[in-house]
């Protein structure tokens, strides 16, 4: 491993040490909370859908979700 993959690693074991996160896979059906910025006002928003797709890279892991409204994927 290189000196970036070692201090990323421990930043991931830190981060892993201080927060709860569940596991989730493809097909799970997740809930996100997103925070919208509209002129000067703030809010979080949330929304169910299914989980399409995941990548793991560490720090820059990231997952896809479909969003369902009124039964439909949007």
């Amino acid at each position: 491993m290189n000196l970036l993959q070692k201090i990323e690693a421990q930043q991931v074991e830190k981060l892993k040490a201080d927060a709860k996160i569940d596991t989730f896979g493809i097909g799970d059906t997740v809930c996100v909370n997103v925070k919208v910025i509209e002129g000067s006002r703030e809010r979080v928003q949330a929304y169910e859908g299914v989980c399409i797709a995941r990548r793991n890279a560490g720090l820059n892991s990231s997952f896809t979700v479909r969003k369902i409204s009124y039964g439909e994927g949007v």
